[in-house]
């Protein structure tokens, strides 16, 4: 269970906060993390580690460059670096998995039932937007692709294709039964519309 103050202090939220609203974030920002943080209040009864759990939220996406392909490495480095002293070797170590998962949104090994379940609620948490209402879920698809205006048209139909399709061929988009029974049929059917209308611009 979490011991102790908690790890995150006033400052060192001002100073991710500040990382968070930078400019060229359009959803990867401070409201991405607004959101996810009160999902972990709300599930909090649930987790082993309500202080890791919410230290990595604040870290995930500390470092986002969408033209860089470590920024799930880098955002873990910071988290080791700045929790240094605040968290015990083995949550801050389990904060820092919990980061690196986010890559591929598969759950990691971990030393403990409790710690398993707390990364399992921690990914399904950063997946919840998937499952959002149709006009929230257009919202943030129009946000991502504002991130990655870089990336001329055709490859981003071809890559975002791959990424929704790859959730789709999944047995369950979200890990934990309570978000399989909150979002699992919402995220499908957004997933689904929003390839419908790749494909169409596509044509």
């Amino acid at each position: 269970m979490a011991q102790g103050s908690p790890p995150l202090d006033a400052n060192l939220k001002r100073e991710l906060t500040g990382l968070y609203r930078d400019g060229n974030r359009h959803y990867h920002g401070i409201a991405h993390i607004e959101a996810l943080l009160a999902l972990a209040e709300e599930h909090r009864p649930l987790l082993s580690d309500p202080q890791a759990v919410e230290a990595a939220i604040w870290f995930h996406d500390a470092i986002y460059d969408s033209t860089a392909k470590d920024n799930e490495e880098r955002s873990a480095d910071l988290a080791r670096r700045r929790l240094a002293g605040r968290l015990g070797p083995a949550r801050l170590e389990r904060v820092a998995t919990m980061i690196l998962a986010t890559a591929k949104h598969e759950l990691p090994k971990l030393e403990s039932a409790g710690a398993v379940r707390d990364a399992e609620l921690f990914l399904d948490m950063d997946m919840s937007i998937l499952g959002a209402a149709p006009d929230v879920f257009d919202g943030y698809e129009a946000a991502v692709r504002k991130e990655y205006t870089w990336v001329p048209e055709a490859a981003w139909i071809a890559g975002r294709s791959a990424v929704l399709r790859s959730f789709l061929d999944r047995p369950f988009i979200y890990l934990s039964e309570e978000f399989r029974d909150r979002f699992e049929a919402q995220a499908r059917e957004n997933i689904r519309r929003s390839l419908a209308a790749l494909e169409k611009i596509n044509l």
